[in-house]
């Protein structure tokens, strides 16, 4: 042992060999860590020790406790609600997260058959189209492909996508009285592979959204995360309200 780590608290140690195997790999998200008892003996500690780095770590997010169960490494994706509707900056800066994007295209394109059954508009008429890739430090998190009704947004097309983002501004000059989704898994293809960059056998969440304002339907996006960096959830409360 060297002079620094003889010179660490004890726990700090424990704390520093268990976040070295979860860095290298040794200890993935799921994998349950050793008891303090175990962790105890290993070092040549008192439980207390022992407990107290645990303790640390489920704290700073890094583990989890599941009662009757032990202390697992936990998963740190990012979770996004299904239940509700939210900007993908607001998600990331809510996190403590730098957000950031790349507007890929901003275009009027001419409808195709799918357009006209996702936003009830003329087959060939106007409607506009966004590639933007969402960043989560520096690391792709979504690609947001969205067709938009220019007869509910005619401005759409002129914003600047990154200083706002396509749900703040949709939700800001129509606000959002409807909307239905589904969620599904996917295979990235090539050219989606090089955007989210991750390889074509990592599978990807794509959630697939159509949004209302009272006037009609406002958008239609398409939207893919990473499945090893992104997951979604939500909290449902069934007790009666009050």
């Amino acid at each position: 042992m060297n002079k620094k780590t003889s010179a660490q608290p004890r726990f700090v140690q424990i704390k520093s060999a268990l976040l070295e195997k979860i860095e290298h790999g040794e200890m993935r998200s799921g994998d349950k860590v050793q008891s303090e008892n175990q962790l105890a003996e290993l070092f040549g500690v008192s439980r207390m020790t022992a407990r107290r780095a645990l303790t640390e770590l489920v704290t700073e997010g890094i583990l989890a406790r599941s009662q009757g169960l032990g202390t697992f490494v936990s998963d740190s994706r990012p979770m996004s609600s299904i239940l509700e509707i939210r900007s993908i900056d607001d998600e990331i800066i809510q996190r403590g997260h730098r957000y950031s994007n790349k507007v890929l295209g901003v275009d009027t394109v001419a409808a195709t058959e799918q357009h006209s059954v996702w936003l009830g508009v003329t087959i060939a008429s106007a409607v506009f189209h966004t590639k933007i890739v969402h960043l989560e430090n520096g690391l792709p998190i979504q690609l947001e492909d969205r067709i938009v009704n220019p007869e509910l947004a005619p401005q759409y097309i002129q914003q600047n996508f990154t200083q706002t983002t396509a749900n703040r501004y949709l939700s800001k000059i129509a606000p959002l009285t409807e909307a239905d989704h589904s969620v599904e898994a996917v295979l990235p293809d090539n050219e989606l592979a090089k955007i989210l960059e991750i390889a074509t056998a990592q599978p990807c969440l794509k959630i697939s959204r159509r949004t209302y304002s009272s006037k009609g339907v406002v958008s239609y996006a398409c939207l893919y995360h990473p499945g090893n960096r992104y997951r979604i959830g939500g909290h449902l409360d069934f007790n009666p309200s009050h």
